[in-house]
């Protein structure tokens, strides 16, 4: 089995739904993040063997051959999109390796891609031949009380460990400020003017209390707003890695496991738990991690039940900084961590919660 190496991670910025990037349709937003990754690695794009892309709200339609062909790469690329919600992208990255250790592949891009402002709207027909209902979103589980929507998800598991308001609030206000200190153009490539990500702000506690509450201590301060973005990591084998005389990042492992379906926000404890296990870590080894905030109250909750030093977590901001474009997030999240443990020793950890009750974690390493 080859060892794997991420050579190269990019983004976009990220935009909410209707700003920057609205008028960008999925090839749009991902083939110029796509072809700048690829260069990034020393390769060329005919050197690719597959383009693997987290994307939830794309309808079908396979988004990876479309970013593939729209950046130029070979028709032979066939492009695998996949769907695990907010898990999706990092998930690209878990198959993308797994395929090069296999001996499948060896130059795999993996990421996501992801345009709340141009999603397709969802009907579902009628078998009695009435008017077709729209929908939101699929349900995540076979079972209509417990599948709760993800805000109410998330005031349950506030109550659950009595995570307040005030605390979730102090959170974003430091992912916000975490953010705006943090110097993040080497892994953005500008799109539509854009060389920044658009939501970030100087958020105070004030402000974020004065905040709309979405569902009991859950507040529009304290949930990620609905984003289009798209982000690429670079995987080769080490015998690639080695003939291009680069090291970039060691690939450790990844670890997807699913949890309690009506409480998916801490679905990502059992993974790293798993991954940290495998690896023979502990949390005190890792010098830094970045985990998803789709909701405060999830990221205080995963890193506490992780058993994480906060002092390490998304140095450069988060999600409620930025926001969650749902099939990138991970991907992003990959891409943050690339960033943040070039000039760091130890392992780094990368972990995502998804509806349903799932939650993926990967750790990369230098050296």
């Amino acid at each position: 089995m080859s060892g794997v190496r991420m050579l190269a991670a990019l983004r976009s910025p990220v935009a909410p739904r209707g700003g920057a990037l609205a008028r960008l349709e999925l090839p749009q937003l991902g083939a110029p993040v796509l072809a700048r990754a690829i260069a990034a690695a020393g390769l060329a794009p005919e050197a690719v063997d597959e383009v693997i892309l987290g994307n939830a709200l794309g309808a079908g339609g396979n988004p990876a051959r479309l970013v593939a062909l729209a950046a130029g790469l070979p028709q032979r690329v066939a492009g695998l999109s996949i769907d695990r919600q907010c898990c999706g992208g990092l998930d690209a990255l878990v198959l993308g390796a797994a395929m090069i250790a296999a001996g499948q592949c060896e130059v795999v891009a993996a990421g996501g891609v992801e345009s709340y402002s141009r999603r397709p709207l969802r009907l579902r027909t009628d078998p009695d031949g009435g008017a077709p209902q729209a929908y939101d979103r699929p349900p995540f589980t076979p079972w209509p009380d417990r599948d709760p929507e993800m805000h109410a998800a998330a005031e349950a598991l506030a109550e659950a460990q009595g995570i307040a308001a005030e605390a979730q609030a102090l959170w974003a206000v430091d992912s916000h400020r975490k953010a705006r200190a943090a110097a993040l153009a080497d892994e953005i490539v500008p799109l539509e003017g854009l060389q920044h990500d658009a939501f970030t702000r100087d958020l105070t506690p004030r402000l974020a209390a004065r905040a709309p509450r979405l569902a009991g201590t859950i507040s529009a301060a304290t949930a990620a707003v609905a984003a289009d973005a798209a982000a690429v990591c670079i995987l080769v084998s080490d015998r690639v890695a080695a003939r291009l005389g680069r090291a970039g990042l060691r690939w450790i492992g990844g670890v997807t496991l699913g949890d309690q379906p009506d409480l998916p926000g801490v679905a990502p404890v059992a993974a790293i738990a798993e991954l940290l296990r495998r690896a023979g870590l502990a949390p005190r080894d890792l010098a830094v991690a970045e985990i998803m905030e789709a909701y405060a109250v999830q990221a205080i909750a995963c890193v506490a039940g992780a058993g994480l030093d906060p002092g390490i977590v998304n140095p450069g901001g988060g999600a409620l900084a930025r926001g969650h474009p749902v099939g990138a997030s991970g991907a992003i999240n990959a891409v943050r961590l690339f960033h943040e443990l070039h000039p760091r020793d130890g392992p780094g950890l990368a972990a995502i919660a998804a509806a349903g009750g799932l939650g993926t974690a990967v750790l990369l390493a230098r050296g």
